[in-house]
């Protein structure tokens, strides 16, 4: 039906930036909201950004101002550019998108698969 596919994940040293990158693709009629969430060992999945359709954004205050989020309306992708990554950033960063099949008002929510981000010290 839906298919989130993400890419861009990464080993980086600490101050380095990586960029990923999510695009949905399927039965989609519109996108509201895209975001990134993020899952490290032992911890629950926590928001770290998402942006509207309208390029609202909020921002985890872990890392604002170091992590940028934007979209592509026209190709349903999102990104996430990483600047001045620090080792705590390490997790799996999962897509996210609350989106609709029809104009019937109803939203449905998926996940991509995650990847895999990783800072040393």
């Amino acid at each position: 039906q839906v298919q989130l596919v993400e890419s861009g994940g990464g080993l980086v040293q600490a101050g380095g930036s990586l960029r990923l990158s999510c695009a949905a693709s399927g039965k989609i009629f519109r996108i509201n909201v895209m975001g990134w969430y993020r899952q490290a060992p032992g911890k629950e999945r926590e928001l770290v950004a998402r942006i509207t359709t309208g390029g609202s954004t909020t921002y985890a205050d872990s890392v604002k101002g170091r992590f940028t989020i934007s979209r592509e309306n026209a190709k349903n992708t999102v990104y996430l550019q990483m600047n001045s990554l620090k080792p705590e950033d390490t997790a799996v960063y999962y897509c996210n998108a609350e989106l609709s099949y029809t104009n019937d008002g109803r939203n449905y929510n998926w996940w991509g698969q995650g990847t895999q981000v990783t800072v040393s010290s």
